[in-house]
């Protein structure tokens, strides 16, 4: 009997480990992707649009390609060139777009899917929550068709852009603030995990060794952005967002902790925190399954198995 496929929007801000995070989604024989949906975060919205476009012809994911929001809910845009380059995508050279962005914005083609779909669908977002709180707010009709959210983002003890603030989540506190509120069934991949989800040089030779066009261009990736956090004494390229992606494909590889996370929106020091409420003391129900551990062999495993599915489609 075959396996009933989890059905999907991937959104992000590629970014070199949303990039890989989708590469992933794409071999997975568990996900059914609906769309992809650019944010604003790593690179302004129109680099990481055509940087999503780029993804989707690299791996021959024939889906539509939506444009979210240029701006944060509030404030203004924050980038990262510093980590992912000028363009947000630095390194190997990729295909052109295949196709042009959908004419309609990405709440419009969120919203047009978990209208249409038969069953509540998951969304993935791997860069700021800005376009999935901007869906809520203009949608609150559709929240029972969301199944779950799988995020990266945050992190309930540690940040990594401000002491205390994960970058995602401090480019729109107030969307952040807006999915945790929700009520929706939450996976958290912060940094608590992600920061152990390592991918190390010889990783970068396995995945190289596969041998096909994709294989090639994700181990130039890990390259690049390993350059960034070699500096910085990382022993590997840390994969953030594939978490969230694993979180559903490979969940038994994963240790999670529900409980309750809030985010701070205010705060001299703190604005973008999300504080994970280990203990019980606020007396609030859990709004999160907070990723804290992984498998980290089996998760270098598991991108290699993924640059080895693409082998069978150059055959």
């Amino acid at each position: 009997m075959e396996q009933k496929k989890i059905p999907v929007i991937l959104d992000g801000d590629p970014g070199h480990d949303d990039a890989i995070a989708w590469v992933l989604a794409k071999a997975s024989p568990m996900l059914d992707i609906l769309a992809v949906t650019s944010v604003c975060g790593n690179q302004t919205i129109q680099k990481t649009t055509y940087n999503a476009q780029r993804i989707c012809a690299l791996i021959g994911l024939e889906t539509q390609v939506a444009m979210g929001r240029a701006l944060p809910l509030v404030g203004d845009p924050i980038i990262a060139p510093t980590v992912h380059g000028e363009s947000g995508l630095d390194g190997p050279a990729l295909p052109e777009p295949a196709f042009p962005p959908h004419s309609k914005s990405a709440i419009e083609v969120m919203a047009e899917i978990l209208e249409r779909h038969p069953e509540p669908v998951t969304l993935v977002p791997t860069g700021p929550l800005t376009n999935v709180a901007a869906l809520l707010l203009a949608h609150p009709e559709l929240k029972s068709k969301i199944a779950r959210i799988s995020l990266m983002g945050g992190g309930v003890q540690f940040g990594n852009w401000t002491p205390a603030a994960e970058f995602n989540i401090l480019v729109d506190p107030e969307a952040a603030d807006v999915v945790f509120s929700s009520g929706i069934p939450i996976i958290m991949a912060g940094l608590d995990v992600t920061e152990k989800a390592l991918i190390f040089p010889e990783d970068f030779q396995r995945i190289r060794a596969v041998g096909n066009k994709v294989s090639q261009v994700v181990a130039d990736w890990l390259e690049f952005f390993y350059g960034f956090h070699r500096k910085m004494g990382y022993p590997g390229a840390p994969v953030h967002d594939a978490v969230a992606v694993a979180a559903l494909v490979r969940p038994e590889i994963l240790t999670m902790q529900e409980m309750y996370v809030a985010v701070e929106t205010q705060g001299e020091y703190c604005r973008g925190a999300t504080i994970g409420d280990f203990r019980g003391i606020a007396g609030k129900a859990p709004n999160a399954k907070v990723i804290l551990d992984i498998d980290r062999q089996a998760f270098a495993d598991l991108l290699v198995e993924a640059a080895a599915y693409y082998q069978e489609k150059e055959a």
